[in-house]
């Protein structure tokens, strides 16, 4: 059996990079971007744009925050491009999916008894809420993030839930 070149060796690290970053990433983009197909090609955007800035990859513990800096920014620069107003007359305008005026109501209300009950979770717990499970973060990362043990996220995420429901509980009363 032959020793692998270091060539191999970096291919191998990138391929395990690539896979234990992979579903995040595309969670991270389709959230923004709303579309699978666009999501994928942003996905990758990301990833290439990551390798050819490799001598940023070597801190495996920066290396997954970092990635997702570059995913985000990947993203919203497609948004921004992608967002050209288009006019025509309105006679000619496409039916679209127009949300009812109730339908906006309760999505403003949902939004509004979302920010108050993030409010009421300290810094911390608000912090690994979102992280874990608006962003999706494996809980290790999380971790490193915050400066803590993977044991202390798991209690700030559990106080939040906690929390977070008791305040909905009282809300529909």
């Amino acid at each position: 059996m032959s020793e692998l070149t270091e060539p191999d060796l970096e291919l191998e690290r990138q391929n395990r990079f690539i896979s234990e970053n992979l579903r995040r990433v595309f969670g991270q983009i389709h959230r923004l971007v709303r579309n699978v197909a666009d999501a994928q090609d942003l996905t990758q955007e990301a990833f290439i744009k990551a390798f050819q800035r490799q001598d940023q990859l070597k801190d495996d513990q920066k290396a997954a925050h970092w990635l997702s800096r570059i995913a985000h920014n990947t993203a919203i620069d497609f948004l921004r491009r992608n967002a050209r107003a288009t006019f025509c007359e309105i006679d000619q305008a496409p039916e679209g999916q127009a949300e009812s005026p109730e339908h906006l109501l309760l999505r403003s209300e949902h939004r509004s008894y979302l920010e108050d009950g993030l409010r009421l979770l300290s810094a911390r717990e608000r912090a690994a809420l979102v992280l874990r499970d608006v962003e999706g973060l494996p809980a290790e990362e999380v971790a490193r993030l915050l400066g803590c043990s993977k044991a202390t996220v798991r209690s700030h995420i559990a106080n939040a839930r906690t929390k977070f429901r008791r305040y909905l509980e009282n809300r529909k009363r």
